[in-house]
């Protein structure tokens, strides 16, 4: 139960620092704070009331190379994964694609021919959690990457074909066959990593389903072949005592029922998208990253930055719908930023 914890000036003492999240940005301070980041983020999802407004730079993300070498797309490096698509790491794009002119397959008939779903209770997870130990003061997130669903389907086919096959009448019942196993296989992983990392927290999914202007395919779409499977995994995760985050690039502001739907705790949106809008009208039904609207917030002063910053937080923290800056806030906001965001956030929802 939340329990109000008069602010103090000795909280703002700085005990430590640690890489962000992915090395994104500059190195998070860590403040001695009157319960850890982990206990915030559960008064957050448990009780819509954190301490302080929290932020995805105070998780830990848990990514062994079990996963990201087989099922993961390797981490800086190319690799081939378990179904045999070599991925390319691309330095400036800061990330992996399949080695073109290649495709797995080219109709969804043929998949249960050319796809073996990979048996990952085989794998040796308690090696791989003796070389990722969860510090327990922090939320610790492990992410799907390529996910289940559209994202995976692409890496199989290619971007077009992918995208053709969601709405071939002729292929439909083979997609949702395919996305079943791959479901069935992550409900598999997500047990093993409950088991070997018990104090994981939040386990994040990734399936894109836009881009610039607007999401790849249709609402119908979406509901028929993504959202039963969605649902099916996120309520396992929920029955394991986890949250859910998801990522999906892309203007997807119209497909955010799906995610509700769909059953995820949190979703973390691209700047494309009107976070003002989607907070307004949704953020009691999920919680959302959210970020400064404003890009210019570095080159102001440091008395504008910490105004920004109060601005921020009354913007989104409002009672019952609180949120969490995302990585977009990271190259928008600065030390003096969220240092205000902290101790304006943990005054405001201490007045509550």
């Amino acid at each position: 139960m939340y329990r109000k914890i008069p602010f103090t000036e000795s909280e703002k003492q700085v005990v430590g620092t640690r890489p962000n999240m992915l090395g994104i940005g500059n190195d998070t301070p860590i403040y001695n704070t009157p319960v850890t980041p982990r206990a915030n983020f559960d008064a957050m999802f448990d009780e819509r009331h954190p301490y302080w407004m929290p932020s995805i730079r105070e998780t830990l993300s848990m990514q062994p190379n079990l996963y990201t070498n087989t099922l993961g797309r390797g981490r800086h490096q190319d690799v081939t994964d378990i179904f045999g698509i070599r991925w390319r790491f691309v330095p400036d794009a800061g990330g992996s694609i399949v080695e073109p002119g290649a495709p797995l397959m080219d109709d969804v008939n043929n998949w249960r021919k050319l796809i073996k779903i990979p048996d990952v209770t085989a794998w040796d997870w308690a090696a791989a959690a003796q070389e990722n130990v969860i510090d327990p003061r922090f939320p610790a997130l492990f992410s799907f990457v390529n996910g289940f669903w559209f994202e995976r389907l692409i890496s199989f086919m290619d971007f077009m074909p992918a995208a053709m096959a969601l709405i071939d009448d002729e292929q439909t019942d083979a997609v949702k066959d395919l996305f079943a196993a791959t479901t069935e296989m992550g409900i598999k992983v997500v047990d093993k990593l409950c088991e070997y990392w018990p104090a994981l927290d939040l386990i994040e999914i990734h399936d894109d389903w836009g881009a610039q202007k607007a999401p790849f395919f249709s609402m119908d779409v979406a509901y028929e072949l993504f959202v039963p499977y969605m649902k099916q995994i996120t309520d396992h995760i929920h029955a394991k005592g986890r949250r859910t985050l998801l990522h999906s690039c892309g203007h997807n502001a119209d497909r955010i029922q799906c995610y509700i739907d769909g059953g995820f705790d949190l979703w973390a949106p691209q700047a494309m998208n009107d976070i003002g809008y989607l907070y307004d009208n949704y953020g009691d039904k999920i919680l959302l990253c959210v970020f400064p609207e404003e890009t210019d917030i570095p080159e102001r002063s440091e008395a504008e930055q910490r105004q920004a910053a109060r601005d921020f937080v009354d913007r989104f923290c409002q009672p019952g719908k609180p949120s969490l800056t995302g990585m977009v806030s990271f190259r928008r906001t600065t030390p003096a930023f969220n240092d205000e965001v902290y101790e304006y956030s943990r005054k405001k929802y201490l007045a509550e």
